[in-house]
């Protein structure tokens, strides 16, 4: 009995000093507090290490996307944009926010819908809607996320085709279009 409680008693030590050792990770409710600094700085410094803390922090961004400040909800968008697929969870959040009244908030979505490429395949009906943005822009980035898409995006060749008929993202649309059709196109 005494071999078994002293064995155990080693065991838990080493448990503890080995959960003691670990890092713990990111405080994300302080970085998203220094990411709505209206210092660049502090803000800009939050906005890497939320990057970088990825997947973690993608419901606290997801929450900023839906507040009542432009400029924090077009940050909130920018990082995801930095996760690139770490932030897929994001994607619901990202389509809805196509529609935001602000540029920089339509913009920086369309492009962190981008960098998730084929994750952001739910996104599809909200990027063919911005593909008729009033912001030339925005159109260049909705195509350009729906041909990193790819094949799943194929259900959007019609408004891509449309699109390039009337529009001086045309360029963007081609390539598009040629990913989704597994053509690959100029990196």
């Amino acid at each position: 009995m005494r071999k078994t409680t002293g064995v155990l008693f080693t065991v838990g030590l080493a448990f503890l000093g080995a959960c003691r050792g670990k890092q713990a990770g990111p405080d994300i409710p302080a970085l998203i507090a220094d990411l709505k600094s209206t210092d660049p700085e502090v803000s800009g410094k939050a906005n890497l290490a939320l990057i970088r803390a990825g997947e973690p922090a993608v419901p606290a961004l997801m929450g900023l996307l839906k507040g009542e400040d432009t400029r924090v909800r077009a940050l909130a968008a920018t990082t995801l944009w930095g996760m690139g697929s770490r932030g897929k969870d994001a994607v619901p959040a990202l389509a809805s926010a196509l529609t935001d009244p602000d540029l920089d908030v339509r913009l920086a979505s369309a492009m962190a819908l981008e960098a998730m490429g084929p994750d952001a395949k739910e996104a599809i009906p909200a990027l063919v809607r911005a593909l008729k943005d009033r912001e030339g822009r925005v159109r260049q980035w909705a195509a350009k996320a729906l041909g990193q898409i790819g094949p799943a995006a194929k259900d959007a060749e019609p408004a891509l085709v449309e699109a390039s008929k009337y529009d001086p993202i045309r360029p963007a649309v081609e390539e598009a279009i040629r990913k989704i059709r597994g053509q690959g196109g100029p990196e």
